[in-house]
Order: structure tokens, then sequence, then C-alpha cells
């Protein structure tokens, strides 16, 4: 879970943003991301999320849709409404029973590396 003196992020549901989004905080995507996302901290990808992103996290947990490459430093939860469909690069995993994913799976170490 997120820290509570953290600053905080939301896209609500309804809401598009197209472009590179970058936050040093935690982040809430509720609504429409087209572009790349990429936070310092946590990232939660709600159940009505959509992305068309590249996204990059130090943590995050996903029940939402997303298309594109996910990187996760630490610990990525997929929970049983999430689908990913792009590659996915973390340290640690947890997927829930009717999670999706539709890609490659690498916990190697590389969701470390600074070559991304």
């Amino acid at each position: 879970m997120p820290s509570t003196n953290t600053q905080e992020t939301i896209i609500a549901q309804g809401v598009k943003v197209e472009g590179d989004f970058r936050s040093d905080g935690d982040v809430v995507i509720d609504g429409e991301v087209s572009g790349t996302v990429e936070t310092e901290k946590f990232l939660r990808i709600g159940e009505t999320a959509r992305i068309k992103a590249d996204v990059k996290a130090k943590s995050a947990v996903i029940a939402g849709e997303v298309q594109g490459n996910v990187t996760v430093h630490e610990m990525l939860e997929l929970l049983a409404t999430s689908r990913v469909k792009g590659d996915v690069a973390t340290a640690r995993i947890s997927v829930a029973a009717g999670a999706q994913v539709n890609g490659r799976l690498s916990m190697d170490g590389s969701a470390n590396s600074e070559e991304e």
C-alpha cells in the first residue's frame, strides 16, 4: 500500500490523457491514458481504466486493461479483472484467478536494470 504522506495524482473515470505522463508520487488511474505512464512510487490501475501505454512503476496493482509493456521494479499485483496485453518485467508478482496476461513474463531482475 502507498504511504499516506506522499503526493497522489488521480486520473478519474471519464478523463482521457494523451502523451507522456510522469510522476514522482503515487498515481491512481481510473480513466484512459495513451502514451507512456511512469511513476517513481505506487501505481494503481482501476477496473474502469483503459491504458494504451508502456507502464513503469516502483510497485503496482492492476485491475483494469493495459495494452503495452509493464515494468515494475518491486511488486506487481494483477487482480482478477486485469487484462494485460504486453510483456511484463517485475521482481515479484501476484496473479489472481481470472487475470489475463498476453505477453512474456520476466522475473530475472531485468525490471531493476538501468537500461530501461
